[in-house]
């Protein structure tokens, strides 16, 4: 793995998932790019219209009593803010930074593919950065603003496979809308709504999306929206080329960097335990063989 040396930035702290924090990783170091791919959406049904492989269900209905398009809002405007503070201190990767265009060239094969997981897939504005940094973190926000540190390429030394895994889980998230249901749960309780109310008039909801700001990169991802964007991922890299195999390699590379107990990172305490995952993906590796063979041929 090419290794690249940014300017160091005071730490930012960020969200468990793939939003991890590795002990004593205190640099943003990197400089901008992005990447706009709706286009791309276009291409999703020519394999985004079979059968999903993975069963994950319908996902919770509370997410509904969130409006999506100003969660959307809200995730662009923190996303570019969270870009501007880097690009003010020379720290976001350029254009022509090798580990970018790695990064788009796996989005451009896994965007086709989104769409399927959530129909207001086709009009998002699909961004990808690269933030230096020794953190082992990478996330996408609602309406497809992805970023990666480079401390999870770096640290782990992934193949593409491998990174392809995590940009499916993290986009799986936002296609999944898991933020938009944590926040829904969140607001409900700490406004002391009842559900009966919540239903009536959906106000307070609204005007708490869109105030989110920087909560949408501390919200707390439950076991199961981890499960679950484990498993979405998995199908959207075997559809998009990407040897399922490398979902069970990557949480074993993850298990040593940890130390196989969690090793400090704050992202372990809502993960499920890595020996659980880890069998969970080997159980679902042979559900979308076929689909990557498919896609190879």
């Amino acid at each position: 793995m090419q290794h690249h040396d940014f300017p160091s930035l005071p730490h930012e702290s960020a969200a468990p998932c793939l939003r991890c924090c590795a002990p004593g990783a205190s640099l943003w170091q990197a400089r901008r790019a992005f990447l706009r791919l709706g286009g791309a959406a276009a291409l999703a049904g020519a394999g985004g219209a079979a059968l999903a492989q993975v069963d994950v269900g319908s996902g919770s209905r509370l997410r509904q009593l969130v409006p999506a398009q100003t969660l959307e809002e809200a995730a662009a405007e923190q996303y570019q803010q969270l870009l501007a503070k880097a690009k003010s201190q020379g720290a976001l990767a350029p254009a022509g930074n090798p580990q970018l265009q790695r990064l788009h060239v796996i989005a451009q094969r896994l965007i086709p593919y989104a769409q399927s997981w959530n129909e207001r897939a086709r009009s998002w504005r699909w961004e990808v950065n690269l933030i230096g940094s020794k953190e082992i973190n990478a996330f996408c926000m609602p309406g497809g603003k992805i970023a990666f540190y480079t401390g999870i390429l770096d640290k782990l030394a992934l193949t593409d496979d491998e990174t392809a895994m995590i940009m499916g889980h993290e986009m799986a998230h936002a296609l999944r809308e898991h933020s938009r249901e944590q926040l829904a749960k969140s607001q409900a309780t700490n406004i002391g709504l009842s559900l009966g109310a919540q239903l009536l008039g959906l106000g307070d909801l609204g005007n708490a999306a869109a105030k989110v700001g920087a909560q949408l990169l501390s919200l707390q991802f439950s076991r199961s929206d981890e499960s679950d964007a484990d498993l979405v991922g998995l199908e959207m890299a075997a559809r998009a080329g990407y040897n399922p195999q490398a979902a069970v390699t990557l949480w074993q590379k993850m298990g040593k960097e940890t130390g196989g107990s969690g090793g400090g990172l704050a992202f372990l305490s809502t993960h499920p335990s890595g020996p659980d995952r880890i069998r969970e993906l080997q159980r679902n590796v042979p559900k979308v063989d076929g689909l990557y063979r498919q896609a190879r041929k």
